[in-house]
């Protein structure tokens, strides 16, 4: 399948999802531009999708992408999510905040949401992928009815199989240098923690569908090295979050500009899975809390976003999820649509065998 011709894309760009950051102002405006446009819906219920997506209809015309969260269920444990919730308690208290009495599970996987399914089924997107994992096959078939384009993450060959077998349309290579969540199917699986170079040279030689690259991927430059290996396209996150449409607060997007956008980590910490972030007082915990595991995701989370709201209120923004792919310090400050035409120019320019230009620093 050429995916550029069947998603009508001027460019082979599709923005990441980036739950929370994401918004459809963001999509739309990639999505005018020729791109693939995304919203991430995993962190909302039903209704509030559909909101998102009734916005997105309203601002283009365009195909654009949904993503969903489908992730294996929580496994509440009382004794380690008190223990995780003493760990944190010295910060509560420094905060003059009060520690949580209990953590519940704040996110429902898309498997065990028969509304979203429902609302998915009604609206009908042009676009829809799935992050940590796949549906049950039933759902799967009904959303194809829909004539709905379908893909999801692998960050293995295994999981890439997965994807094929399931019958899906695309596969999103995430390489280790991605911001935000690993789209590992078991996150207490080993992870290779393969790079997007080659994780996409696997994926083109072992499976059968358009491999989209993600990771690490900022520039123009870097569209033109995955179209070289073999990738029908690629995905940028970081580098849409300093764009004005984006919902990154001011905090985030001086973090981006700062020291930590050259020290990304891989932490477990924020939301119980592990997860690339700018790095900040949240990352740099693990010394803190005594070998302390954190719960299983979502659980875990439920502690962060209370721990960042209490330190937020106090003026402090360093346990905020800020997350960043190893390329952030060639993020750009630009509209949307401008970083699309930008990303355009500078592929075109590569593909005609002329040196790239290099991003302006930040």
């Amino acid at each position: 399948m050429d995916l550029t011709k069947h998603l009508k894309l001027a460019v082979p760009l599709i923005q990441a999802p980036m739950a929370g950051v994401a918004t459809p102002a963001l999509a739309a405006a990639v999505s005018n531009a020729g791109g693939i446009g995304s919203i991430g819906v995993g962190a909302t219920d039903a209704v509030g999708a559909h909101e998102m997506i009734v916005e997105l209809r309203g601002r283009t015309d365009r195909a654009f992408n949904v993503n969903l969260f489908v992730h294996g269920n929580a496994k509440a444990d009382p004794v380690r999510e008190a223990a995780w919730l003493e760990g944190l308690a010295p910060l509560f208290s420094s905060f003059d905040a009060v520690l949580p009495a209990k953590l519940q599970t704040i996110y429902q996987s898309f498997d065990d949401d028969p509304d979203m399914l429902a609302m998915l089924l009604e609206t009908a997107p042009p676009v829809i992928s799935f992050h940590f994992g796949l549906p049950s096959a039933d759902i799967i078939a009904a959303l194809r009815a829909r004539d709905i384009f379908l893909m999801a993450t692998a960050t293995s060959v295994e999981e890439a199989k997965a994807i094929e077998a399931a019958g899906l349309d695309a596969v999103v290579a995430q390489g280790i240098e991605a911001g935000g969540h690993r789209g590992m199917f078991d996150p207490a699986a080993t992870d290779d923690a393969l790079p997007m170079a080659v994780l996409t040279r696997l994926l083109v030689r072992h499976a059968g569908l358009p491999i989209i690259s993600a990771g690490g991927i900022m520039d123009g430059a870097g569209i033109a090295a995955v179209l070289d290996l073999g990738a029908s396209a690629a995905q940028l996150g970081t580098a849409f979050v300093a764009c004005p449409e984006s919902a990154a607060d001011e905090a985030y997007r001086t973090a981006l500009k700062g020291t930590g956008g050259y020290h990304t980590v891989m932490t477990s910490l924020i939301s119980g899975r592990p997860a690339r972030a700018l790095a900040n007082r949240f990352t740099a915990l693990a010394g803190q809390l005594d070998g302390r595991l954190p719960p299983d995701y979502p659980i875990a989370y439920d502690a962060g976003k209370a721990l960042h709201a209490a330190a937020r209120a106090r003026g402090e923004h360093g346990f905020a999820a800020q997350w960043a792919g190893q390329g952030a310090p060639l993020a750009r400050e630009m509209p949307a649509a401008q970083l699309v035409d930008v990303l355009r120019v500078e592929l075109e320019r590569c593909r005609a065998g002329r040196r790239p230009l290099l991003p302006a620093a930040p």
